[in-house]
């Protein structure tokens, strides 16, 4: 919803992830890495020939900021949506990981598929203070706690990064009953780079 929303004033992109949407599903976990998503993203990128701003939901929103720690001013902006920038702590990045395979078996996801949300280090919380990417997180206070939490971390953490909590707002806001106001605070957004 809030892609078709944002359609008729921005050119509209959506990239799937391996073993998501319309996109292959390989059968060999080790195609599912945090670093090969990325390099796809750069080359979703590399076609338009632009600076984008990266809107990322969920795991699409940890790799935006990923992609904005590691290829510091490649995007023009970032936007994420129920989202948090990884762990530090092993045991905490561990919990994570198991959690994640759980859900993937329980929302049908290819094993081999939840292997891309899974945290292999810290890079993102590491580099957070270097990321000059101006940054817009949103959270729904409907969805868990942890995201409302992560977004002012990233607020207090990153130079350059505002967050917004969204009353009422459940983890998939942007789709549903929230749709329209998420756009609205993604539209400012951009009328402000």
């Amino acid at each position: 919803e809030c892609m078709r929303l944002l359609a008729p004033r921005h050119h509209v992109v959506a990239v799937d992830l391996l073993g998501h949407g319309q996109s292959p599903v390989p059968e060999d976990p080790a195609e599912y890495t945090r670093d090969k998503a990325l390099a796809d993203i750069d080359d979703v990128l590399a076609e338009l020939g632009r600076p984008a701003v990266l809107v990322g939901h969920s795991l699409g929103g940890y790799l935006s900021l990923a992609h904005a720690a590691t290829r510091p001013g490649v995007a023009r902006g970032v936007v994420v949506l129920n989202t948090g920038p990884g762990f530090r702590d092993p045991e905490k990045r561990e919990g994570w990981n198991a959690m994640s395979r759980r859900n993937a078996h329980r929302f049908g996801v290819p094993l081999q598929a939840a292997n891309l949300n899974l945290q292999e280090d810290s890079v993102v919380m590491d580099r957070l203070a270097d990321i000059q990417t101006p940054t817009l997180v949103m959270a729904g206070t409907a969805d868990r706690p942890d995201y409302t939490l992560s977004g002012q971390v990233l607020e207090r953490k990153m130079p350059h990064c505002t967050f917004v909590a969204v009353e009422g707002g459940e983890h998939s806001m942007h789709e549903t009953s929230h749709a329209a106001e998420v756009v609205q605070i993604i539209e400012d957004f951009i009328a402000g780079l």
